[in-house]
């Protein structure tokens, strides 16, 4: 092996434990691929993780194998490699304070076979992101950390179209157009995380939040772009109940959507408070959450209304008895299960009741097998469902949503979908995946109807029916990935996905081949 005269320098600054044994309050990045690893301890017998609610937290996750923890036998024969392939980017541990520094990324070149005439010389689309990770601990009690992204994009054509009608690309921020089709966006995330006691966690910070036990969510999803959040979380001290609670602040981003100018140089957006609680028990092989979701109507036709004292109860269901479901404020109410059946097999669901009375609900249930006949097989199939109008209010801006997206699952309301991902491992190394989503939707063909499959319009049906339609969407993945670094999740992917929208304009459809060199941190949900 080649030595350099650096390297006991840049060992004692970099060769540390797996950063996820260092910050030990801080958050496990929301990514299915550190997650699998989770959700396959919490299949195991014995299990005491409360995994209905994501991210969690590193101090109370089961994190035997999971990536950042396990032992990287891969041999290198330089220091660089070494450096470049086994350990953080940056790294420093002096007694109770540990920082580590890496950069994120996403770099990808593909082509598109399938898009129609309208962008016909526009075959070539690539991403260019770069940004950076940080995390750190101020002693045994703090954490944080934080992260930010700057992107400029070419995107197959049904995401830019889908850009183009919610001014931002899904999950990753506001738009910027230039050139023909490109598109400009950059977006930041973080907390600071405190636990004055072992049962307490105390977080302030911006970010995403997932409720549930599977690919998808009913009840609140990582699909949206971060907002502000205070987040509060007991644990008791046989770890058999926890309970949470979030305050966050959500706006929407459409033209129509701007305040009054007042004294601001540049008019805010529509804004409203958010309350999330959850409380989860699990009683061995059966975990069950139960689930909150409050949006306060904070601004009206006379301004920004007096604070509403009730966003501070923290008692999960009383919001809803007070508010009811057809008040002022968007109420939500759901339910969260998973069931071990076996070692490595579990299946879940959930329920999410929006208004009782005209019957507007969601569900889910789906499975899970890890390692099935060799280890790092898995498999998930899993089913959604939500009927028109679910959601949906009669102010749109009270809708289920934030920044022009759902809530909940990505395709908002009015679907019924099926899920099938299978993820095979090599060595913990070589990842091959498949997934398949196909969905039916709720159309409308005339401007005269209304049948409930879009959030963001009205709540009841208009018209005679006559021009509501059910389109289809098929979506396929295909990818294989090495993966260079396990620390931030690092991958070199070739990948090819196709979508079919029937009927639609052949500009929403893509036939699409990539090669990707990213780190893998959050969730891209493109599947839509």
């Amino acid at each position: 092996m080649s030595r350099h005269p650096f390297r006991p320098l840049l060992a004692g600054l970099a060769c540390l434990p797996p950063l996820f044994g260092l910050a030990q309050q801080n958050d496990l990045p929301l990514n299915r691929d550190i997650y699998y690893d989770i959700d396959r301890n919490g299949a195991k017998r014995g299990s005491t993780m409360h995994t209905g609610l994501r991210p969690m937290l590193e101090s109370r996750a089961e994190r035997d194998n999971v990536m950042g923890h396990r032992a990287d036998s891969t041999h290198y024969y330089y220091w660089i490699t070494e450096h470049l392939f086994k350990e953080h980017l940056f790294a420093v541990r002096e007694g109770g304070f540990h920082l580590t520094i890496d950069p994120a990324f996403q770099f990808e070149v593909g082509r598109e076979f399938r898009e129609g005439t309208e962008f016909a010389r526009e075959r070539n689309m690539s991403h260019n992101g770069r940004g950076f990770w940080i995390t750190g601990d101020l002693g045994p009690t703090v954490s944080f950390q934080t992260a930010f992204y700057e992107n400029q994009a070419t995107l197959t054509g049904y995401l830019y179209q889908y850009a183009q009608a919610t001014g931002v690309v899904p999950g990753q921020g506001r738009i910027k157009d230039f050139n023909q089709r490109g598109l400009d966006f950059a977006w930041a995330m973080g907390n600071v995380s405190w636990t004055p006691k072992h049962w307490l966690n105390v977080q302030l910070g911006q970010g995403r939040h997932f409720v549930g036990n599977g690919y998808r969510s009913v009840l609140l999803s990582d699909n949206t772009f971060c907002y502000p959040y205070v987040k509060l979380s007991a644990i008791t001290n046989d770890r058999r109940f926890q309970y949470t609670t979030i305050h966050a602040k959500l706006q929407l981003v459409g033209a129509a959507d701007r305040l009054p100018t007042g004294d601001a140089g540049e008019s805010l957006f529509y804004w409203k408070h958010a309350t999330f609680q959850h409380l989860s028990m699990n009683m061995g092989p059966v975990q069950f959450g139960l689930f909150e979701a409050t949006l306060w109507n904070n601004i009206d036709s006379t301004g920004v209304r007096p604070f509403d004292m009730m966003q501070l109860n923290p008692v999960i269901g009383l919001n809803t008895a007070v508010n009811g479901f057809k008040g002022r404020n968007t109420q939500l109410l759901g339910l969260d299960a998973k069931v071990r059946v076996a070692d490595k097999v579990l299946v879940y669901g959930q329920f999410a009741l929006d208004d009782p009375d005209r019957g507007r609900y969601a569900y889910q249930a789906g499975l899970q097998w890890f390692d099935l006949l060799r280890r790092d097989l898995h498999v998930l199939v899993e089913y959604n469902s939500a009927t028109p109008f679910a959601y949906t209010r009669a102010d749109a801006r009270m809708a289920y949503t934030h920044t022009g997206q759902p809530l909940a699952h990505p395709l908002g309301t009015g679907f019924s979908e099926v899920v099938g991902i299978v993820d095979y491992g090599i060595k913990q190394r070589y990842w091959l995946r498949a997934l398949v989503s196909l969905a039916d939707l709720t159309g409308d063909s005339t401007a005269t109807s209304v049948s409930g499959g879009d959030i963001f319009g009205p709540d009841a049906p208009l018209g005679d029916g006559g021009g509501a339609f059910a389109p289809k969407r098929l979506y396929l993945d295909l990818s294989c990935a090495l993966r260079l670094n396990q620390m931030t999740n690092m991958q070199l992917v070739l990948g090819w996905s196709t979508r079919d929208l029937t009927p639609a304009p052949m500009r929403l459809n893509s036939s699409y081949l990539y090669i990707a060199f990213r780190t893998g941190l959050f969730n891209r949900y493109y599947d839509i």
